[in-house]
This record gives structure tokens, C-alpha cells and sequence, in this order.
């Protein structure tokens, strides 16, 4: 396979999503802060679907971090078994919801330093409750995202920070979040890990990796 190249259609590319993904947005559901963030910690090695029918009963039961410390580890992982490392997330969310309570009086902070102390957070969970619940420009780089942009070669990179760190320079900071959503959307529908409908994507005449593949 050939070298990526050094200058990419970056506009067109972006254009192209925008047109593709009018509507994209974050699939889990939530109606404030602290139910994303309980969300995006669950979302870990588990699809938005199998979050979403997790979290419905789960938030209809324990509305706020002060009804979730009331629970068990067990009893968490009761409404969360269905999902990957259940257990560990279990831990996470109640020493999350504890922290909450005790420093925060029960509200999500609103700065990224703070929300990556939060047991379970790392950076990309915190650029999600930055960009979806407090309209912070935020590239939130998931599996979806990294691997994207470099198929793109909007990003020549090996890690999701690395990646994180290019788009920023490429992508004007206004359309970070608006980005983060159609990339997702379209790692999901069209240029999945396995087998990318690269002769079908509207994005192959500036895709290196699209032009790789069909030769």
C-alpha cells in the first residue's frame, strides 16, 4: 500500500459528511449531564443500542448520582450485566456518583480536568459530555473515529490522541463536534472495520484508503 499523502482535500471531505450526515448526533440517549456521562462510561466495549436499553429502566429508577450511591456494586451490575466489563464499570460509576455528591453537590463538572479524575473517565468520554452536554467544540476519538481518519488520512496516526491532535489542526474548531458525529455515523453505516462499502461511499474520490481498495 501506498504512502498516505501529504495534502488531503480536507474541505471537500468535510463537506461531503456534512451532506451525507445532516443529522448526525450522539446516539445515546440522555436528558441532562450526569445521565451522559453515566452513558458514555457504560458505552465502553458495548454498542449505543445496548447502552440505551440498559440506561431506560436504570435512569427511570435512579434519576440522580444521590439515588445511585444508594445502590450496591451488585445491584448496579444487576441493570448493567448485559454490557462488557459490567463489573468494573459498576465500581466506576458508584465512586463517580460518590465523588458527584461530595464535591460537585450532585452536578458534572464542566471543565475536562475534572471530569478525567472521575473514576472511568478518560479523555474521550470527557470530550463527549463537553461537546453534547455543554456545547464545548470537542473531537471526542472513539474506535469509529480513529480508524476513519486515517482510512482519510485526515490523521497518520497510532493512537486516538494522536489522531485527536490532527484533526484538531485540520478541522476549524467550530465544526469539532458536528465532525466527531458524522465520522461515527460513518464508520457505523459505511466504512466499517470489516469489509467498507468502499464502492458505494460518496467520500472514495478523496479517500486514500477508499482508492487502495478498489484498484
Amino acid at each position: 500500500m501506498s504512502k498516505k499523502p501529504k495534502r488531503v482535500p480536507t474541505r471537500k471531505i468535510l463537506d461531503t459528511l456534512s451532506q451525507m450526515y445532516p443529522d448526525a448526533h450522539c446516539e445515546l440517549n440522555f436528558r441532562n449531564p450526569f445521565e451522559l456521562l453515566i452513558a458514555t462510561i457504560l458505552s465502553a466495549q458495548s454498542t449505543d443500542r445496548q447502552v440505551n436499553k440498559v440506561t431506560e429502566k436504570l435512569f427511570q429508577d435512579h434519576p440522580t448520582p444521590e439515588d445511585f450511591i444508594k445502590l450496591t456494586e451488585e445491584e448496579l451490575v444487576e441493570y448493567i450485566r448485559g454490557l462488557g466489563l459490567f463489573r468494573n464499570k459498576s465500581k466506576n460509576i458508584l465512586k463517580t456518583c460518590q465523588i458527584l455528591v461530595e464535591q460537585y453537590d450532585g452536578q458534572v463538572p464542566k471543565s475536562r480536568e475534572q471530569l478525567e479524575k472521575l473514576p472511568g473517565v478518560g479523555r474521550k468520554t470527557a470530550n463527549v459530555v463537553l461537546s453534547n452536554a455543554f456545547g464545548v467544540p470537542a473531537l471526542a476519538v472513539d474506535t469509529h473515529v480513529h480508524r476513519v481518519a486515517n482510512r482519510l488520512a485526515l490523521a497518520d496516526s497510532k493512537t486516538p490522541l494522536e489522531t485527536e491532535q490532527q484533526l484538531m489542526k485540520k478541522v476549524p474548531r467550530k465544526e469539532w463536534s458536528d465532525t466527531h458525529h458524522r465520522i461515527i455515523w460513518h464508520g457505523r453505516r459505511v466504512c466499517s472495520a470489516r469489509n467498507p462499502k468502499c464502492t458505494m461511499c460518496e467520500l472514495l474520490p478523496y479517500c486514500w484508503s477508499g482508492k487502495q481498495a478498489v484498484k
